[in-house]
């Protein structure tokens, strides 16, 4: 560096400078409806510097790049990211994190139904052999499985009534708990009706005296 350090700084320091009011001077045409020149402008001037990682505005020209201190910066590696918080990465937690949208994509559910026939032709093609081994050795099957919705004669007996044929081959069911005759179930729904009669025309007091005059006739 022939200018020497200082020179060479200083420079550095008003071409920043320059470049500092050009993008001043692109923001107010713009501002005063002009062309953007900060988008259509030439920028060969500011790809030829460099900025130093982490400093970002400043930038090194030339010799510049080469100064003592300056090229040690460059050297260094950039400094990691800052870690995210806890709050901050549950903001990006959602169900789709969580798999429950994994279908959503039509994807895994075909996916799954060829693993699900492959998984079952396997287990029926093993089912198959054990089977014919048994059958070569002589062994009888295995029982059928109980049914488990079978219902004995003694534990129908529990619900209250049994189901018999009659001698016509009719079923006849009896119960075990007393059926009221069609001249009460009459007279209860008449009860019932009264009361429904009584309870949307008559007073209070109406049905006060109903009452007294029915204890004095003895109904």
């Amino acid at each position: 560096a022939g200018l020497g350090e200082f020179r060479i700084r200083d420079l550095n320091d008003e071409i920043n400078k320059l470049l500092r009011e050009k993008g001043h001077w692109e923001v107010r045409i713009r501002e005063l409806g002009g062309p953007d020149y900060a988008r259509i402008g030439p920028r060969m001037l500011d790809h030829e510097g460099k900025e130093v990682p982490g400093n970002r505005g400043y930038k090194y020209f030339g010799a510049a790049k080469d100064l003592p201190g300056v090229r040690e910066l460059f050297e260094k590696e950039p400094l990691p990211p800052p870690r995210k918080t806890r709050a901050e990465l549950m903001k990006s937690i959602d169900a789709e994190y969580y798999g429950y949208r994994d279908e959503d994509d039509g994807i895994l559910e075909p996916l799954e139904q060829e693993h699900e026939k492959k998984v079952i032709a396997e287990l029926v093609e093993k089912w198959k052999t054990e089977r014919e081994a048994r059958l070569a050795r002589g062994e009888e099957e295995e029982e059928e499985e109980a049914n488990i919705y079978a219902v004995n004669d003694d534990e129908s007996d529990e619900e209250g009534g049994r189901e018999k044929e009659g001698e016509e081959g009719q079923q006849k069911f009896i119960a075990h708990v007393p059926v009221p005759s069609q001249q009460e179930i009459e007279e209860a729904l008449v009860r019932r009706k009264k009361m429904e009669l009584l309870q949307k025309y008559a007073s209070e007091t109406l049905m006060a005296q109903s009452e007294e005059a029915k204890r004095l006739l003895g109904l």
